[in-house]
């Protein structure tokens, strides 16, 4: 052995010294949460999500109005309206808006508040028109041709000043004189709560039901497929039908409907991961160990599907709010004065041609919110894919 002196030992210069240890590498959880914040879709999916639930749980209660409030003499406002001004010949005006669907005057104010109906002269059905008195100045509503037009007392027609957005009723009022924008948020409320619920149902039905199957096989899986299969068959429209005969028409019979057979979806997936994942490695070592069936089900496997189960409840939650929306159009679904998605976009068909403003919101509310839950299910199946690090 070679004796070494003592002063032959020095320190390295500082920039010799090793390089600091690599930062740990992010966790399968770290990772799926990056992906799924890069993905720009998801992500306005989320805000529109959590904006909507806000909306339909909370908006309400800031409304003066209520979803079943009725006025006859301001129905079927639109949102936006053309206003005129008309002098009374003492150097007052008054502004007001013709809805050339109904032949009804209202007044309004320099911000677009709706002020109330005039009430003019008797109708002349035979010319079909109808006079209105402001003042010392008359103004004739002619609607002996259409669109409907405001005359002055020489004949002449008179034209609108502009342009003024409803601030009385943002979304217009329907055929009732009932405000569109709270029925629209109590609509909400009723789809979203049959869809979280219903989808609910389905996670537990599906997940556990599925997971049986996978893990026993054989037999059993055989048996339980067929169950599966047998109530995939009969028509969901039948179903609900089948229902009504137990049950009254309502939102409990959508719940029950949806919830009662739309698991098998969910039930289909997880038995497949099961199926895939059973045969590994760590799920014999566990067996090896004395894990019981419902540990190694509850512990390890389900828990290691939790990506492919989380992607398909999302995307059902979607079909389910469509479902209940189609059950509702059809007179299926929550009965009159509650209000969904689909009943209002049954009543706004009625009126279609003279107001298209009343099926456009119910409309835009169902599409933007399937494309936001399918968006935020793609985004996280992209996310929770182990294959995408």
């Amino acid at each position: 052995m070679t004796d070494i002196a003592p002063n032959a030992w020095e320190k390295l210069p500082p920039e010799a010294t090793a390089s600091a240890p690599p930062p740990p590498a992010p966790t399968f959880g770290q990772e799926a949460r990056r992906r799924l914040w890069a993905n720009k879709p998801a992500v306005i999916s989320i805000v529109f999500i959590v904006a909507l639930v806000l909306a339909a749980f909370i908006g309400p209660f800031f409304s003066p109005y209520t979803y079943y409030k009725q006025d006859l003499k301001l129905a079927n406002i639109p949102p936006a309206f053309e206003t005129y001004t008309v002098s009374d010949g003492a150097g007052e005006t008054t502004r007001i808006f013709l809805n050339a669907s109904n032949f009804n005057i209202y007044e309004v104010d320099g911000q677009g508040h709706v002020l109330g109906l005039l009430r003019g002269g008797r109708k002349d059905l035979i010319q079909k028109s109808q006079p209105f008195t402001f003042g010392d100045t008359e103004v004739t509503l002619d609607y002996s041709r259409l669109p409907a037009r405001l005359l002055a007392a020489d004949g002449s027609e008179i034209r609108p000043s502009g342009w003024s957005w409803n601030r009385t009723y943002l979304f217009g009022t329907d055929q009732l004189g009932r405000d569109i924008l709270v029925r629209q948020l109590y609509g909400a409320q009723i789809s979203l709560t049959v869809a979280f619920v219903a989808t609910l149902v389905n996670f537990f039905i599906g997940v556990f039901y599925g997971g049986i199957a996978g893990y026993l096989g054989g037999k059993v899986d055989a048996v339980m497929m067929r169950i599966v299969e047998i109530i995939s068959t009969i028509p969901l429209t039948l179903y609900v039908v089948l229902l009504m005969v137990v049950f009254d028409s309502g939102l409990l019979s959508i719940i029950v409907a949806i919830g009662s057979v739309f698991w098998v979806d969910m039930a289909r997936i997880v038995r497949g991961q099961i199926l895939s994942l059973k045969s590994q490695d760590y799920i014999a070592a566990a067996r090896t160990m004395g894990a019981s069936p419902a540990r190694i089900l509850t512990k390890h496997l389900l828990p290691n599907a939790i990506g492919p189960i989380i992607v398909t409840l999302t995307m059902l939650i979607p079909s389910a709010i469509f479902i209940e929306s189609f059950m509702s159009f059809i007179g299926l679904g929550v009965t009159p004065p509650l209000a969904s998605w689909g009943s209002l976009t049954s009543e706004a068909v009625e009126t279609l041609r003279a107001y298209p403003h009343q099926l456009f919101f119910p409309a835009a509310a169902i599409s933007l919110t399937m494309f936001a839950f399918n968006f935020l299910g793609d985004g996280l199946r992209d996310a929770l894919d182990p294959r995408m690090r």
